[in-house]
């Protein structure tokens, strides 16, 4: 308890301030796909590919694409809880716009990478359900305001390597339409696929460039506005990369108060950032400061973030809020969802018993008043 407490302030020391009670909540992971069905978490598990051992077995057994369903029961939740300016509780979704094409990338001998909009694999996993629709109410009742998770939650060289190489977890969980989570024992980098941008050789720099400009073009086709706030998948990421995301209008970036930036295959470097930090690019920093994942059962999630509430705003500082999208999802556990939505209902009464003069925002709404501070 008093480490948790010692690291909850260390988190807030530096960095920008404000006297304003504010709550964004952001929250990962939309748009990418995850476990497509329990049948094929069952089939890879008979297969011998251990999806239950390691870190990522809260999201293989529970995250996928969000239905129709989960949507409508997070949107009505929020749009019941309003701030001091009548304003609803808003999701910050962090999206990735695309996600591979299976069949072109099997066609080709895993020798080139095909993708395609997410808009286009919600209709293959809900043909029925014009899912899309739903995110696009969500945008007009201001509850879900979606800004950018890369091209892909995929790093796309490490895995065709894998792919080529024959990799048997690469190669089994491909047969299932998605891309494993748990690297081979001779994948000598370890490199996690869900890490889209760490560096498996330099040469990936030029084609991270080429993914972030074309995932930020499909962005706006597919929302009709630029993002202005970038997620890097897994926090990774050479911020040289900087330079070519402020000229295609991002504005503000999440990084976390100590980054290990990719350098190199197998090589970091240690760089301290803090909140509102202006990089030479002219890009802001973000650094979450509270934490809710109520589908992790091992604390007290409510309790735990209105703590994360309560430094922040000690030390002046909103409080910003990482919730991923597998809190949310019901589809193949409707208990996870129900059980999520319920401590989320909890958790915004609290925050408004606790502190009436409470303010909700989106991150882009947050990084306007910091750079106007600024000024």
């Amino acid at each position: 308890m008093i480490k948790q407490n010692i690291s909850r302030n260390l988190r807030n020391i530096t960095g920008w301030r404000t006297k304003r009670r504010i709550v964004v909540f952001e929250s990962d992971d939309w748009g990418s796909i995850r476990m497509p069905s329990m049948d094929s978490f069952t089939r890879l598990k008979k297969l011998g590919v251990d999806l239950e051992s390691f870190d990522y077995a809260i999201w293989n057994l529970n995250d996928t694409l969000a239905s129709r369903k989960d949507l409508e029961l997070l949107f009505e939740l929020l749009a019941s809880h309003n701030d001091k300016n009548y304003n609803p509780c808003i999701f910050t979704a962090i999206t990735a716009v695309a996600n591979p094409d299976f069949t072109k990338i099997r066609n080709n001998g895993f020798l080139k990478y095909f993708y395609e909009p997410f808009t286009e694999t919600l209709k293959k996993y809900y043909p029925n359900e014009n899912v899309f629709g739903i995110w696009k109410e969500g945008l007009d009742k201001k509850v879900f305001f979606p800004q950018f998770h890369g091209r892909e939650h995929l790093n796309v060289s490490a895995w065709l390597k894998a792919l080529r190489a024959g990799q048997k977890n690469a190669s089994l969980a491909f047969d299932e339409c998605l891309w494993c989570y748990v690297p081979d024992n001779k994948d000598k980098l370890k490199i996690t696929n869900q890490a889209a941008f760490q560096l498996t050789d330099m040469a990936d720099l030029s084609e991270h460039k080429k993914i972030l400009t074309e995932g930020l073009d499909l962005f706006r086709t597919l929302f009709g506005y630029h993002a202005r706030y970038f997620v890097p998948p897994n926090g990774v990421i050479n911020n040289t990369l900087n330079n070519t995301i402020s000229k295609k209008g991002i504005e503000i970036r999440s990084t976390s108060k100590i980054q290990y930036e990719s350098t190199g295959p197998g090589k970091t470097r240690k760089v301290i950032h803090w909140l509102g930090q202006k990089d030479v690019s002219g890009i802001r920093y973000i650094i979450r400061n509270c934490v809710f994942e109520p589908s992790d059962p091992c604390k007290d999630w409510v309790d735990s973030c209105l703590a994360d509430i309560q430094t922040a705003f000690r030390w002046n500082k909103p409080a910003i809020i990482s919730s991923h999208r597998v809190n949310y999802i019901g589809t193949h556990n409707t208990n996870n969802r129900d059980n999520s939505l319920l401590k989320l209902q909890i958790l915004l009464k609290s925050i408004k018993q606790k502190w009436p003069d409470i303010e909700f925002m989106s991150t882009d709404k947050l990084g306007t008043i910091m750079q106007e501070s600024k000024k």
